[in-house]
């Protein structure tokens, strides 16, 4: 039997999973540890900002398809990662209640450690598995992998002053520049992980990322559905980790994962999504997940960019 033969019955065997589809997914904001201390109207007024941010992309999805019903979930991250503040008990319905009060309503609530790991699957990992850097022309390996460094860029850093190559002679300082610049770079390196006495540490945009590749419905574990949202029923828990990666709070949502993502954000957030967008730029998709959803676009009427990033929307508030 040829070779080809043998990769074509091992691609006939693997089974990638669909997942349900939502036209746009909105994220209602993330909640960190310096907003919850502040107090009950530091939310309303979080909130209160993406109230007419929530309508407009709303309504600009209705527009595109052109008379089709759209289907369009929210959704809104809690941090437990970085910082274990209160408890979901505590923190749960204040947040739930909140948002109803200025008309928000969030379908699902997730975990900023759901986004490390969910169900027993390392979905950092996972990512990071796909990550294919982008090298910049005349690259000579001095510097190390993503993989080895933790750290990622769009191009070219600048040497250190002074310092001496391999044959002796002496660096001169040169600007950092960007892979593919539009005239002037606008150079950017990220942080993706460090690693300690406790393990490797993710960094936020890492996870962000992840969570963005969750929300495109673009992450398989050996062909299935990760971070699967599930229904709670049950009265909040004292811990975060007894929660799943992604609740469903609302029963009749759409669904969770969408073609599009729109995040309504504080400013704040605004670096940190830059870096979102340069992970995503490097990340290679799953080719079989790839075709899935742009099948599954082609029913739908709705135009997929081939891009990730330009499947990304924000508004910073």
């Amino acid at each position: 039997m040829s070779a080809d033969a043998i990769f074509r019955e091992a691609a006939a065997e693997r089974r990638v999973k669909r997942v349900p589809l939502s036209h746009l997914s909105i994220e209602l904001g993330h909640l960190y540890m310096e907003d919850f201390v502040q107090g009950p109207e530091r939310l309303r007024e979080l909130f209160r900002r993406v109230v007419p941010w929530a309508a407009a992309a709303r309504q600009t999805c209705a527009d595109r398809l052109s008379g089709k019903r759209p289907r369009i979930s929210t959704c809104f991250l809690i941090d437990d990662y970085f910082t274990r503040f209160k408890s979901p008990a505590e923190v749960v319905p204040d947040v739930l209640n909140l948002a109803r009060e200025n008309g928000l309503e969030i379908d699902y609530l997730a975990r900023e450690s759901g986004c490390a790991k969910a169900d027993g699957v390392p979905l950092a990992r996972l990512v990071e598995g796909r990550i294919v850097p982008d090298p910049p022309p005349e690259t000579n390996g001095a510097r190390p992998p993503v993989t080895e460094s933790g750290w990622l860029s769009n191009g070219q850093r600048s040497p250190v002053s002074g310092s001496p190559e391999a044959m002796g002679s002496v660096v001169k300082w040169r600007p950092p520049s960007q892979n593919a610049a539009n005239r002037h770079s606008i150079f950017i390196d990220i942080e993706l992980w460090d690693e300690g006495r406790g393990g490797r540490t993710w960094s936020c945009p890492f996870l962000a990322a992840v969570w963005q590749l969750l929300r495109l419905g673009m992450l398989r574990n050996e062909g299935e559905p990760v971070a699967v949202p599930q229904p709670w029923t049950d009265d909040w828990p004292g811990d975060w980790d007894e929660l799943p990666a992604v609740v469903k709070i609302n029963p009749n949502a759409a669904p969770f994962s969408a073609y599009a993502t729109m995040s309504v954000l504080p400013n704040r957030f605004l670096p940190i999504e830059i870096g979102v967008r340069t992970i995503l730029s490097q990340v290679w998709p799953d080719q079989d997940v790839s075709r899935q959803l742009r099948e599954a676009a082609e029913r739908d009427g709705v135009q997929l960019p081939t891009e990730l990033v330009d499947r990304l929307s924000y508004a910073f508030t």
